[in-house]
């Protein structure tokens, strides 16, 4: 009875997650001369459905748990190029991904159609997938070192504290009713976790993994459990639009520092700053005028060339390490047509014939691969399709590619590109007339 029920509370508590519709924003910090500053804010996951629990890989790389095809799967996040790839194709859904100290990998929380809820390692290089804790129903984890795993575990109605052993296989419980947020405490071997009490209030606490010393650091931020460390030892936690900060070394308490009302955005969340201090990951819901801006900027257009007349033009950027062109005629005839070119240390890596078509009262995005001798890489009467999905007034998608007009000299297109362990990578091309 008692799996049974631990089964149930699982289901049920990421079940509740998977309702609001939520994304992972990107901020660039600034924390010089005590000060704290936000400044160039993305919505990096701009996606519809859950898109939460962001974490660093490194200062590059944001792994979060996305919404895909109404399933939630593990996304990696390159923030040089703005490109997104999807690192689990399993038929369970994918939380609180991590990466896996000295490894190519990372491990999330799986929930699985059966309902067995379970900690995985997920091969980066190879794409295979293993258990890593298989008697624990892990409901958040961290990693203290290669071989230590620090988690929540749902037991009952609430979580406990565990330490996992991964060499001898031990799992030690520490203590219980404890909540989600699990870190590192910087310039320390201790771990923070927050403790949960009886009378509704909470309070951070630090672990000693090694020695199992509890020490209380500072009650939270009123009904918040979500916080991360800054590198000079603060605490910051988020509420409703809302920054908050708190030194535990004084007894100021905690210091409204930063409103993010003005991005549109409520209901913050998750939060995790870059390993060099330098970005800051935040997830939150868009306000009910943000929303319906986008909405109002997005009407559905006709699926006529005159409406995409502006990607026509002499297009340069950056994209594989070099330098990209493309160049696109004004529609005539029923079509547009570009030629694109990849240089890399002066050399023509390879070239592209790109054509798209009214066909059927619709559009299609066709092409063709060239090497830098113009010999063709597809067979002769071969095309690589994207048929349309819709246009509206600053965005047409097709299938695996879209075209973004930021302004009428700047525009993005996001191309989805297989790569060779099966998985899809959206590759960001940012150009400039």
């Amino acid at each position: 009875m008692k799996s049974r029920f631990s089964i149930l509370f699982a289901l049920s508590t990421f079940l509740s997650f998977a309702q609001p519709n939520t994304d992972v924003f990107l901020l660039d910090l600034n924390t010089e001369k005590d000060g704290f500053k936000l400044s160039n804010f993305q919505n990096i996951s701009n996606n519809e459905g859950y898109d939460n629990q962001p974490s660093f890989m490194d200062n590059e790389t944001i792994l979060y748990a996305g919404t895909r095809n109404a399933q939630t799967d593990i996304v990696k996040y390159n923030l040089n190029y703005g490109s997104k790839t999807w690192i689990c194709f399993t038929e369970g859904g994918e939380y609180s991904p991590l990466k896996i100290p000295n490894q190519n990998a990372v491990s999330a929380i799986r929930l699985d159609p059966d309902g067995k809820q379970r900690l995985y390692r997920y091969d980066l290089k190879n794409s295979t997938n293993t258990v890593i804790l298989d008697t624990l129903v892990v409901g958040y984890h961290l990693w203290f070192d290669n071989n230590t795993v620090i988690s929540s575990v749902l037991e009952a109605d609430y979580l406990s504290l565990y330490t996992s052993d991964l060499k001898t296989g031990l799992n030690k419980k520490i203590t219980t009713h404890v909540g989600r947020s699990l870190h590192h405490i910087p310039n320390s071997n201790l771990i923070s976790f927050i403790s949960k009490n009886t009378d509704g209030t909470s309070e951070i606490k630090s672990l000693n993994p090694k020695t199992g010393v509890i020490k209380t650091i500072a009650p939270t931020l009123s009904g918040v459990e979500d916080m991360c460390w800054l590198a000079d030892g603060s605490i910051l936690m988020a509420k409703d639009e809302a920054l908050f900060k708190l030194n535990p070394k004084n007894k100021s308490g905690w210091i409204e520092i930063t409103s993010l009302k003005s991005y549109g955005i409520n209901n913050l969340s998750r939060l995790t700053v870059s390993p060099d201090g330098n970005k800051l990951a935040i997830v939150g819901e868009l306000t009910t005028s943000a929303t319906n801006t986008l909405m109002n900027t997005s009407a559905i257009l006709e699926p006529k060339l005159e409406n995409i007349k502006w990607i026509a033009g002499n297009w340069k950027g950056e994209a594989f390490g070099g330098q990209t062109e493309e160049n696109w005629s004004e529609p005539s005839a029923g079509s547009m047509m570009a030629t694109f070119k990849l240089v890399d240390n002066d050399k023509v890596v390879f070239y592209e014939i790109i054509i798209i078509r009214e066909i059927e009262n619709t559009l299609i995005l066709q092409l063709k691969h060239f090497g830098s001798d113009l010999k063709g890489w597809e067979e002769k009467e071969k095309t690589i399709d994207f048929p349309l999905k819709e246009i509206t007034e600053n965005k047409v998608v097709f299938e695996g590619m879209i075209f973004e007009k930021i302004s009428a000299n700047e525009m993005n297109i996001y191309v989805d590109i297989k790569q060779d362990n099966g998985s899809v990578e959206t590759v960001k091309f940012n150009y400039k007339k």
